[in-house]
């Protein structure tokens, strides 16, 4: 496992976002509510950097009693990360995709170490992302 310093922990903005090289993997960093997650950079979807999306509230339908909606609202609790390329919403907290609950982002172990913000990344982590994804015919194209 990599471990690598990315910074003061009370440097990081909150709410905040950092994206970061550690060994040739992007690594997407944020702070929410004085709590630090992290992810690599590569959407599950279709690889995209995902951790470099839009940061917005998640789009909630209000429901009354009488189960008729009472419209759509920015949710108070949760907060996501919109891929770039296509749009897929991923909780922050979480990692996972809003529709898709199977669907997440790969998490990277972040800590604070005497005031340091501390990255691990396990080894492997450069071949699972860089695999080729399989064609139409499920056959693997990787060499």
């Amino acid at each position: 496992m990599k471990e690598v310093a990315i910074g003061r922990a009370d440097a990081f903005p909150d709410p905040g976002r950092k994206v970061i090289e550690v060994d040739g993997i992007a690594v997407g960093v944020f702070r929410l509510n004085g709590r630090f997650f992290a992810y690599e950079n590569a959407c599950p979807h279709m690889g995209g950097p995902v951790c470099r999306g839009r940061i917005i509230a998640r789009v909630e339908e209000r429901i009354a009693d009488d189960k008729t909606s009472l419209g759509l609202a920015f949710s108070k609790d949760q907060t996501n990360v919109a891929c770039p390329w296509h749009g897929y919403e991923f909780d922050i907290a979480t990692g996972r995709h809003q529709g898709n609950p199977r669907m997440r982002l790969f998490p990277v172990k972040i800590a604070v170490v005497d005031g340091d913000l501390v990255v691990s990344l396990p080894e492997g982590s450069r071949q699972r992302i860089t695999r080729t994804r399989p064609g139409p015919d499920h056959e693997s194209r990787a060499p």
